[in-house]
């Protein structure tokens, strides 16, 4: 019985790392869809509409219109971290380019060992390699000849970076404690109220006369495809997955993310990738293929 259960568990765990694989291939390729989209719409007004437009979704055919009280606070602490994370990248996109925001996003790939470490689990030496690896690689990207290439627009995403670190750290303490059916429309909805309620006050601080969505086909493919596919089905797959696979192997199957969106920009609008941004996209694959192949399994919690 021991043996059918561990197969068991492989199978899950196979299905669960496949589907995140997926929906990494599903957010890497709409940095460039997004990237177009703002020129119509605002970030936090973007932002606004797509996790509105997902949550009340999600309310309705996840979670049938009810949710358990006792994830209620889980669920909007999700939301704060997944709501930091996109408003600084979605901010931090309309000032660097698609590839750059995808492969500094990727920073969350490092974050998330070093933060499950402080949480109180060993790291082994290979892990350590592949977060080194990691780092050389990010330093690679955003500074391709200096300091002095370095835009605000980058220091944003990776402040988004950190957030989504974080959010990846806390699904996976709280999906194996809650149902999914639950975590996700909260978590979705929560983005949506923060980000109307951020919108005007972000509004005021910078003056902006103008109104904060043009409406545009663009625009409304752009909401579509972000609201259905890129968050109800995508952080569905999410919350589900992460029940049988750790935060830190979730972290290494979304460094694909960059690579996808990198392919997406290349094919779409036709971006240059340099020598330099090469090389460091090869060094964060690098650093997730010797944590995830060296690094052994699960790490075990510091005992004491």
């Amino acid at each position: 019985m021991d043996n059918q259960k561990a197969t068991a568990n492989r199978g899950l765990r196979g299905r669960a790392e496949a589907l995140l694989v997926l929906i990494t291939l599903i957010w890497g390729s709409t940095f460039v869809i997004v990237k177009a989209a703002l020129q119509d719409a605002t970030p936090l007004a973007f932002i606004a509409l797509r996790f509105v437009a997902a949550g009340l979704l999600l309310y309705g055919f996840l979670a049938r219109g009810k949710v358990a009280h006792r994830s209620v606070l889980p669920g909007v602490t999700l939301g704060v971290f997944l709501f930091g994370g996109y408003a600084f990248q979605t901010s931090g996109l309309a000032l660097t380019t698609p590839s750059k925001a995808a492969f500094i996003t990727g920073f969350s790939v490092i974050l998330v060992p070093i933060l499950v470490m402080i949480g109180g689990t060993r790291l082994g030496p290979a892990n350590l390699a592949g977060a080194f690896l990691g780092l050389a690689g990010i330093y690679f990207l955003v500074l391709p000849s200096g300091f002095s290439e370095v835009n605000r627009g980058d220091l944003l995403v990776l402040v988004g970076a950190v957030s989504f670190a974080l959010h990846i750290v806390m699904v996976g303490v709280y999906a194996r404690k809650h149902s999914f059916l639950h975590l996700v429309p909260l978590q979705i909805l929560t983005v949506g109220a923060l980000a109307l309620l951020v919108l005007p006050v972000v509004s005021v601080l910078m003056a902006h006369g103008g109104p904060e969505v043009h409406w545009t086909v663009r625009l409304v493919t752009a909401l579509i495809v972000t609201a259905v596919f890129a968050t109800g089905v995508a952080f569905s797959v999410q919350n589900w997955a992460q029940q049988y696979t750790p935060p830190t192997h979730t972290a290494l199957i979304f460094a694909l993310e960059p690579v996808f969106a990198a392919l997406t920009s290349w094919v779409v609008l036709g971006e240059r990738l340099g020598g330099k941004t090469l090389l460091g996209s090869a060094l964060i694959l690098a650093g997730m293929v010797v944590s995830e192949f060296w690094g052994g399994g699960s790490p075990s919690p510091v005992e004491g």
